[in-house]
């Protein structure tokens, strides 16, 4: 590697250090029925938003609990303590499109239709309140 790519990967290194965030790739549902369910907790505290989830009717709502469930675990690693109730809130989350297997459907006279069955990658960065106080 180059000595500018070294310097520069250090430096992004260490910008990741103050970040938690979890990522959930492949997942097979178009990114729009994702984005409803990421929409319910954006801004929310960490708890809230893990009730919102478990009581969504939504499928992708499982998904994303598990998801907030990983990032919360990455915060108390990186920091070696546990979260204490009202610490934590979801800074930023997003909705990213993925990888589209496209199949083919029968339809009359011999034809087929394309069925494009979509699938996204959600990422989740979770961070203290104390943090922006300060």
């Amino acid at each position: 590697m180059g000595a500018r790519k070294h310097i520069a990967a250090e430096k992004n290194k260490e910008a990741r250090k103050n970040l938690y965030f979890a990522k959930l790739k492949g997942v097979p549902s178009s990114p729009r029925k994702m984005r409803y369910v990421v929409d319910m907790v954006r801004g929310l505290e960490v708890g809230r938003a893990l009730g919102v989830l478990k009581f969504s009717k939504k499928q992708a709502a499982l998904d994303v609990e598990k998801l907030l469930r990983s990032a919360i675990a990455n915060w108390e690693t990186k920091n070696g303590r546990k979260a204490e109730d009202g610490e934590l809130y979801i800074s930023k989350v997003f909705v990213d499109e993925g990888v589209t297997m496209k199949r083919m459907r029968p339809a009359p006279q011999g034809r087929g239709y394309r069925i494009r069955k979509r699938s996204n990658h959600v990422t989740l960065f979770v961070d203290a309140k104390t943090n922006d106080e300060k």
